[in-house]
């Protein structure tokens, strides 16, 4: 499909020079956003039209707007990476691209194709690329965070697929996700809550399945953890993921397990990425249900020497300790494999290492 041309529509009141750096010097994650966003517009009648990048703002819903009423929405999160020449990249836009298509599917939601994607990525990055965090080292971890979105509107109330629809993507200064970057994070077991079922909506990115999390994600903060993970919901026996992140294994004898991906697990962009890489280490990747028993022995045992997490947010974050309502299940103090992962991983980002799998889009 041919580029679509995008109407730049520019704000008048840009953020200022010094209040920009200042945000940058400290971004977080998630607090602050760029002077623009980009729209396409979707009809029934009409496809998708009017594609525009115009200034960051408020949004104007009918109260009767289903996405309201009824979650019809659709989410994604990737990154673009500052490397040392000035240039801005992105990472796989086209995984993220392919999983947003896949989610609309599945929220009978239209599907959006690779190139008006990638291209609204291309013209908000390209208009804001001063916001773009540069590293001052290879130790820090910054960079703008991308969310693309779709969202059912329109004004009628009953259950069924909305006839108008709006894609946006707004974009975000980041820091690193969890405060000391590489450190282990604790991670607490949810016995009362799934994430998702067979059928359900657990390969989407929707905001439902987040939602549906908060409430064992503030049970993980009550007993002191920063994460929480979640059992398959059928036999409450097999591992799955976190509320926003997929599970790895590091075995004695080189294995790298993860869980199957059985319609019930979101397919990671970095999740894929590691399992790529993880040859390039020495390491044999599986893909395999894991029981939440086999976590406890192997860990006893010394079989499973490393547990950890990955996603594009928090890259890849090494698991101290599994939390439940009846134990603690210490991990091995080693995280050697996890943080060699994620250097090479960050080095290929940001423009430090060969790309040698063609991962990078260059947006500005």
């Amino acid at each position: 499909m041919d580029t679509p041309s995008f109407d730049i529509r520019p704000t008048i009141t840009p953020t200022a020079t010094n209040v920009r750096d200042e945000i940058l010097s400290a971004p977080g994650f998630g607090q602050y956003f760029t002077d623009h966003m980009a729209h396409v517009r979707w009809t029934a009648d009409g496809g998708w039209h009017g594609a525009e990048l115009r200034p960051y703002g408020p949004l104007t819903f009918d109260p009767a707007s289903p996405v309201l009423h009824y979650a019809q929405e659709i989410f994604e999160g990737l990154k673009a990476y500052r490397h040392g020449d000035g240039s801005v990249w992105c990472f796989r836009p086209e995984r993220n691209a392919a999983r947003f298509r896949q989610s609309a599917d599945r929220l009978a939601l239209p599907r959006l194709d690779d190139a008006t994607f990638i291209e609204s990525l291309r013209v908000l990055v390209e208009k804001d690329a001063a916001w773009v965090p540069t590293p001052q080292d290879a130790s820090e971890e910054c960079s703008l965070y991308l969310r693309p979105f779709m969202i059912a509107n329109g004004k009628f109330l009953g259950v069924k697929p909305a006839t108008e629809v709006d894609y946006y993507l707004i974009a975000s200064p980041a820091a690193s996700y969890f405060k000391g970057a590489g450190k282990p994070v604790s991670i607490w077991l949810s016995a009362h809550y799934n994430r998702a079922a067979p059928g359900g909506t657990g390969f989407a990115k929707t905001g439902g399945n987040y939602a549906s999390s908060l409430v064992a994600q503030q049970e993980a903060i009550d007993h002191g953890c920063d994460q929480v993970a979640f059992l398959d919901a059928a036999e409450n026996k097999w591992v799955e993921e976190l509320g926003g992140m997929n599970l790895f294994f590091v075995y004695r004898d080189g294995r790298l397990v993860t869980p199957a991906l059985t319609g019930t697990i979101l397919e990671g962009v970095t999740r894929d990425s590691v399992l790529t890489l993880a040859p390039e280490l020495g390491l044999t990747p599986e893909e395999r249900a894991i029981s939440i028993d086999e976590w406890r022995d192997g860990v006893a045992s010394g079989e499973i020497v490393e547990v950890f997490a990955c996603g594009t947010a928090a890259v890849i974050t090494s698991i101290g300790q599994l939390v439940t309502e009846n134990e603690t299940i210490e991990s091995p103090a080693g995280n050697e494999i996890s943080q060699r992962l994620r250097t090479h991983l960050l080095d290929i980002q940001y423009g430090r290492a060969a790309d040698t799998h063609d991962w990078l889009t260059q947006l500005a």
